[in-house]
């Protein structure tokens, strides 16, 4: 299975969401934002050394725990060093290896944007209760479509007891899984943790651990 997180505005959620979904659904996460990596990342071959033809994309995965990743250069000599079209058959490379693959997709509607809808079996969906967070999800849902990318589920994140779940749900045409702004995600974040490792039992824990079993259920085949 290759899921891809994306989502039509930056700073959303995009990475926490991708990064948490692959704790629970036991996958590794590929950080595909080219020009603005997010995931966690130490020395050795990267996303960029791969799109380069400098290293395998097997080889460039760092296994878990707590999640295994294939991460992102951040310098923009990396990224202007890559072939952007070869990240198809670099993801393709990782699932044959590993099975599960879920990748962290850029914003917005640059022409890299396309290219994890384009391969992914299904997406995800991230977006804020902001007007201008979900008018730009629109977009991305269109581009999904385009690209017979099925949308698995929506996710608003950091919702606040004024989100209205059902209203995006409405105007997506999806089901919507809900993360609660709550401190101990950028907590997690900051610690490079899955929110299950370092709050377990939590109202935040619980629901990206709803948001896994509802996206493995559709990716599976079986109804929401």
């Amino acid at each position: 299975m290759i899921l891809a997180v994306t989502g039509g505005k930056g700073g959303v959620g995009k990475s926490t969401v991708a990064y948490n979904l692959a704790a629970h659904l036991d996958a590794v996460v590929i950080d595909g934002d080219l020009g603005m990596a997010d995931l966690p990342a130490d020395h050795g071959p990267d996303l960029h050394d791969v799109l380069a033809g400098r290293a395998d994309p097997v080889e460039a995965v760092r296994e878990g725990p707590p999640v295994s990743i294939l991460p992102c250069g951040r310098s923009l000599a990396g990224a202007r060093a890559g072939d952007p079209t070869a990240l198809v058959a670099a993801i393709e490379a990782v699932e044959r290896a590993y099975g599960d693959v879920i990748v962290d997709s850029p914003a917005g509607l640059r022409a890299d944007v396309g290219l994890p809808l384009y391969v992914a079996d299904a997406c995800v969906l991230v977006t804020t209760p902001s007007e201008s967070a979900v008018t730009d999800a629109v977009r991305v849902r269109e581009l999904a479509r385009e690209l017979d990318a099925g949308l698995a589920r929506v996710v608003l994140n950091r919702a606040d007891d004024g989100a209205n779940p059902d209203a995006v749900a409405a105007t997506l045409g999806a089901p919507v899984s809900t993360v609660p702004d709550d401190a101990v995600v950028a907590d997690a974040q900051a610690a490079g943790q899955p929110v299950c490792r370092a709050s377990p039992g939590t109202p935040a824990c619980q629901a990206f651990r709803s948001l896994a079993d509802a996206v493995e259920r559709v990716c599976r085949g079986h109804r929401p």
